[in-house]
């Protein structure tokens, strides 16, 4: 059995259509959707809404953890929008969706990430496609579970829930050979990002559990440029499997 698990997809729609070429099923640890490209301040919703220097001076601000300027910033640009800023951002977000999820190969089993907007996947989801969020499904005769979302930071994404909802969907997922999150286990090596600088949360439910439960894997995304990409606990290997927008190129799990 052959499985490619892709994370931080980011807009990708074009390599995302590969992704699944050689495997039996893909499975996405969410971030379809692309806000800002750090890397190219040209792409994302934002800077379709108010161009690609506007863009540059808010990842300046989010660079140098000047947060409350940057939330000053984005609220005066939303207001000098026509109409409703929440119609505009609907509309980029729907039009990032409808391509992805056009794109997404089938069978694929999908959770959401941070930056996801997950009241709309029902809008495009196709069939063969199955969204999980704590919850398990077999593949290939082993147990996968699903834990999607990310928890609350200062940068305030859109799918970011308190530390006691995260921990119930880690506790109803159970015991699984697999555990695929959106974001890492707290292991500070699997949270630093090498480029960004900083560290990104990790989530202390989903440690105990893989202390606790010890699965074969362990399988997240969510930091870009991870000071190490892999560790182990216990019998289990904690993998991030790469960040996809950037590479362009999905992780093989066999078995």
């Amino acid at each position: 059995m052959r499985v490619h698990v892709v994370s931080d997809v980011h807009g990708r729609a074009d390599a995302l259509a590969r992704a699944a070429d050689g495997a039996d099923a893909l499975v996405c640890l969410g971030d379809l959707l692309l806000f800002i490209d750090y890397a190219d301040h040209s792409q994302g919703i934002f800077p379709a809404l108010f161009g690609a220097e506007t863009a540059t001076r808010l990842v300046r601000l989010r660079l140098a953890r000047r947060f409350d300027e940057a939330r000053l910033m984005a609220a005066e640009l939303w207001a000098s929008l026509d109409g409703d800023p929440a119609d505009h951002i609907e509309r980029l977000v729907r039009q990032q969706y409808a391509e992805i999820f056009a794109a997404m190969p089938t069978p694929a089993y999908i959770t959401h990430g941070n930056v996801d907007v997950p009241r709309y996947w029902g809008d495009y989801v196709r069939r063969g496609h199955h969204v999980l969020d704590g919850q398990s499904v077999e593949i290939g005769g082993l147990r996968f579970g699903f834990v999607g979302g990310g928890l609350r930071t200062p940068y305030r994404t859109p799918n970011e829930i308190d530390d006691e909802e995260f921990a119930r969907k880690v506790e109803a997922v159970g015991e699984v050979d697999v555990l695929c999150c959106h974001i890492p286990p707290a292991i500070p090596e699997l949270l630093y990002d090498v480029v960004a600088r900083r560290f990104e949360r990790g989530s202390e439910a989903t440690l105990e559990a893989i202390r606790r439960t010890q699965p074969r894997y362990a399988l997240f995304g969510h930091v870009h440029q991870p000071l190490a990409a892999r560790t182990r606990v216990g019998r289990t290997e904690c993998l991030n499997v790469g960040h996809f927008r950037g590479r362009g190129v999905p992780f093989a799990l066999e078995w």
